[in-house]
């Protein structure tokens, strides 16, 4: 059996996901079970939608269940998601200690640490509780150095040049 990986995709830069996604079909593509737990993403059906139609091959969870943002929520609402993500996060631990799956991937879990819902600590038991084979895939805005010894890739995704800053500019200029 292979030797599984740990990988971090994270900075400011768009791709994340994505890359995270290409990585789940390649593994499909190759016969290894996949589970892709969404953390911090308003519910709505973007590129998760497409990726469902891909089940049983990738077994997609998300855990949240309104349709706003973690930013933009109500404090009552904001709890209970949180205890959502947590609910996420101790699904991703149950999901590596019974092997599962050959390749998980944790998409924005990176973000719960500035959130204050997990931290170093919840993250690095992930990566204890991890079989040898298994490939672990984390992402967020959140680059989470505090773990980089832990993992063997990151991955740091910088926009040097954007289209949303680019046009953002252009209106500006236009207004002055």
């Amino acid at each position: 059996m292979d030797k599984g990986t740990v990988h971090i995709y994270c900075g400011k830069g768009k791709g994340k996901t994505t890359a995270a996604i290409g990585q789940a079909i390649k593994a499909a593509c190759e016969g290894r079970n996949v589970v892709f737990i969404e953390f911090l993403k308003a519910k709505e059906e973007d590129e998760l939608g497409f990726l469902k139609r891909l089940e049983p091959e990738i077994k997609v969870f998300r855990f949240e269940k309104f349709q706003e943002s973690f930013d933009e929520l109500p404090e009552g609402k904001r709890a209970e998601e949180i205890q959502n993500m947590k609910n996420a996060l101790n699904f991703a631990r149950k999901v590596l200690v019974t092997e599962e799956c050959d390749v998980l991937i944790l998409d924005e879990v990176l973000g719960l640490i500035p959130y204050g819902i997990a931290g170093e600590a919840e993250l690095r038991n992930l990566l204890e509780v991890r079989s040898a084979s298994t490939d672990l895939y984390m992402t967020g805005v959140y680059g989470a150095r505090e773990i980089w010894d832990a993992v063997d890739e990151v991955t740091e995704l910088v926009a040097h040049k954007s289209l949303i800053q680019d046009s953002k500019t252009a209106v500006d200029k236009e207004n002055q």
